[in-house]
């Protein structure tokens, strides 16, 4: 039995919502399971914006709610006098470019001029374009890397930065207060007004050579040499990535099934890089073909995960091996142009490997809360005060960012120097994987994992708050080692505050547990630094045990 004020939320969407989605409510009518879920709450906009599921109702990703965040945002740029236009995106996915057309529109009737992509257009491209046009904020329409229920949609500031804490709270509130029916323009009328302006081909173009600014130099041998694999894995980094890429000169064979632009990801079960499958096809042709190097880029193509050759097997490396890598590389190839205040960026949860590799250099190592708007943010800061020279900042979570181009990860940008790396060490008689294998021996081995425990609906965020409190009212035990727990709940340094533990043991080695800010998930990471690479897989064996046997005894 739902609710009355569910019922009448209900009753309202019935009324109200555009047809199609009126349709979708009655076929529901009899399903109390299914109307409590779609409107037990209102889809939250967190930092940075909203993920859902697609579909009718308040917990919905839909043209309703995606006016109302696009209003919220209106009255926010207002409330701040932030005169000029806003920038908009949209990657592969079902109805994404209906939402991005949605919010121009939505953002023409209040009166702000919307320069909105014809095209399906990676994240750093936003980014680029924001800064580019001085515009006074982005959005982007997608769910990055989700399964094709979903679709998501990203706020980001005049800096080109996803918003972070403060703004996105007060542009959160101000959705809230926003309606959900409010009647909006016709994209005629949007275009006769002049506040609705085409972006096209030209700013991809001028963004892909922004990108290129940050190669180097190699041989035409070693660039020949080279054979590389790509799968956009139906999304949008098809045509900036082959562009930079062959601009550059590489052997690049696209994975035609892959390369068709189509939201339901026919060909995966989950478009996201990280994981083997999402890469099996790219990887069987490059078997096939001999090629070195196999890259693949989510929809929104701001993370890439790579396969590399070595004798005849690929190995898929994780985004922390990636980011190490890229750190070494970039280091060594600008070694003599490097300032005194050089600064990498990485996230908490990512691992000290390429912190370690930075350093050698000389290089700062900055730490920053996870989740790239942080790294941005961080970015702009010193942009304003000169204390530090960025070069790269990165995440585990496969996304990577060399260059102020952009203020988030960029596959584009990655996948390029990812190729670059790949030919310079292979014309010196070396693979990746051999490159990684002495950072290993230089400064330690490192074993890294991730779990997700899936807290779904309406007792979901009661379930990961249980288990946040449970974790920090225990003195855990791994194996029967102690660790220091750190709690950034309060600041640590100087970060915001956050809900995230980290248990830290002697050896640097560490557990870090957090609330995903994208999914109704807790995740759990786990970093093991040894000497041995198997006791390294026996340790984190035996922490992913301890975890799992506190989280069945406390809170199940």
């Amino acid at each position: 039995m739902i609710n009355r004020e569910m019922e009448e939320k209900y009753r309202q969407w019935t009324v109200c919502a555009e047809t199609e989605l009126k349709a979708e409510l009655a076929s529901i009518a009899n399903d109390t399971k299914e109307i409590e879920d779609r409107f037990y709450r209102a889809l939250s906009f967190g930092t940075a914006g909203m993920r859902g599921v697609m579909g009718a109702g308040s917990n919905r990703m839909n043209v309703h709610t995606v006016r109302q965040a696009t209003r919220g945002l209106a009255a926010w740029l207002k409330k701040k006098q932030a005169k000029g236009s806003v920038a908009i995106a949209f990657d592969t996915r079902n109805q994404s470019a209906r939402f991005a057309l949605e919010s121009a529109l939505t953002l023409a009737t209040e009166g702000i001029k919307a320069y909105l992509f014809t095209l399906p257009s990676p994240v750093p491209l936003l980014s680029y374009t924001v800064r580019e046009l001085g515009c006074a904020a982005g959005i982007a329409v997608t769910a990055s890397h989700n399964t094709k229920e979903y679709n998501g949609y990203k706020v980001y500031d005049r800096f080109g930065c996803q918003m972070v804490s403060e703004a996105a709270a007060e542009v959160a509130d101000l959705v809230r207060r926003s309606s959900l029916f409010d009647p909006i323009l016709s994209e005629k009328e949007a275009r006769t007004a002049g506040l609705l302006i085409d972006l096209g081909e030209e700013m991809m173009e001028q963004f892909c050579r922004a990108t290129m600014r940050q190669g180097h130099s190699l041989s035409s041998e070693a660039i020949a040499d080279l054979k590389i694999v790509y799968t956009p894995i139906h999304g949008s980094g098809l045509r900036p990535v082959a562009f930079v890429l062959k601009e550059r000169g590489f052997q690049v064979d696209i994975v035609a099934e892959q390369a068709v632009a189509d939201g339901n990801f026919p060909t995966v079960k989950k478009p996201n890089p990280e994981e083997h499958e999402a890469l099996a096809m790219g990887i069987r042709r490059a078997e096939e073909t001999g090629a070195d190097l196999v890259l693949g880029t989510d929809p929104d193509c701001d993370r890439v995960g790579i396969a590399v050759r070595d004798g005849e097997t690929y190995h898929l490396f994780n985004g922390n091996q990636i980011g190490a890598l890229l750190a070494q590389y970039v280091l060594t190839r600008r070694e003599t142009e490097l300032k005194d205040n050089a600064v990498i960026l990485k996230s908490i949860v990512t691992n000290d490997l390429g912190a370690e590799a930075a350093r050698s250099f000389g290089v700062t190592v900055k730490e920053t809360l996870t989740g790239f708007k942080y790294i941005g943010e961080a970015m702009t800061a010193y942009e304003k005060s000169g204390e530090g020279n960025f070069i790269m900042g990165y995440e585990e979570s496969y996304g990577f960012l060399v260059g102020g181009h952009a203020r988030d990860k960029d596959g584009v940008v990655a996948s390029l120097l990812i190729s670059e790396m790949a030919a310079y060490y292979k014309e010196k008689g070396q693979t990746l994987r051999a490159v990684l294998h002495d950072l290993y021996k230089r400064f330690g081995f490192f074993l890294d994992d991730v779990d997700s425990v899936t807290c779904p609906g309406s007792d979901g965020q009661k379930r990961i708050n249980r288990i946040m409190a449970a974790l920090r009212g225990t003195n855990m035990l791994f194996n029967g080692q102690k660790v220091s727990l750190v709690d950034y709940k309060n600041g640590i340094g100087d970060l915001p505050k956050a809900d995230v533990l980290k248990f830290i043991f002697d050896d640097g080695s560490w557990i870090a547990v957090r609330p995903s800010g994208t999914e109704p998930k807790l995740k759990i990471y786990y970093s093991v630094k040894d000497t041995n690479e198997d006791r390294a897989k026996s340790r984190l064996t035996a922490c992913r045990q301890t975890i799992t046997d506190f989280l069945n005894r406390e809170v199940e």
